[in-house]
């Protein structure tokens, strides 16, 4: 970190703080997350027929996605709450995975990064719950934020994503 750069979240005399957003600007902003669920082909061949013993085990994950999305700030201790206006949750069945992808959107003064990413590892979790009597080893991977558009910052696309 540069010399210059403040901590954002710390006062100073170093406790933790919510940074104030009062002065910001209310803007549409949206992220997009992903992750990966790796798990057995096994596994994958039942959910591509709904054969696990607990049931619908995608429509699962995607209702516990929106859902830690919207409870964030009660698990994220300095995230701000904010309106969603929208949380998509897209899984797509490799041959032994699950992708995950999280698409957050609101209008306020901060952004909705967390929100994606916490309904990414709510959703891998809720997966792996349903699917651990077949696989206890299933594991989440790669939790990330794929890509943010909206306040001052603008669009920011990671890396390795970029064309």
């Amino acid at each position: 970190m540069p010399d210059d750069a403040a901590l954002t979240h710390v006062d100073s005399g170093g406790a933790a703080r919510m940074v104030d957003v009062t002065a910001k600007d209310v803007t549409a902003r949206r992220a997009v997350a992903g992750g990966r669920v790796t798990t057995t082909a096994e596994v994958v061949g039942l959910l591509r027929r709904d054969g696990l013993p607990k049931g619908d085990a995608l429509a699962v994950a995607r209702l516990a996605g929106i859902m830690g999305a919207k409870r964030t700030p009660d698990i994220v201790p300095l995230c701000h709450p904010i309106a969603l206006h929208g949380v998509t949750v897209e899984l797509e069945l490799g041959e032994s995975t699950v992708d995950i992808v999280v698409t957050t959107r609101t209008a306020d003064r901060t952004g909705v990064e967390m929100e994606a990413l916490t309904a990414v590892a709510a959703a891998g979790l809720a997966l792996i719950d349903m699917v651990k009597a077949v696989d206890p080893a299933a594991a989440i991977e790669a939790v990330r934020v794929l890509r943010k558009e909206g306040g001052k910052t603008g669009e920011w696309v990671r890396p390795e994503d970029r064309p």
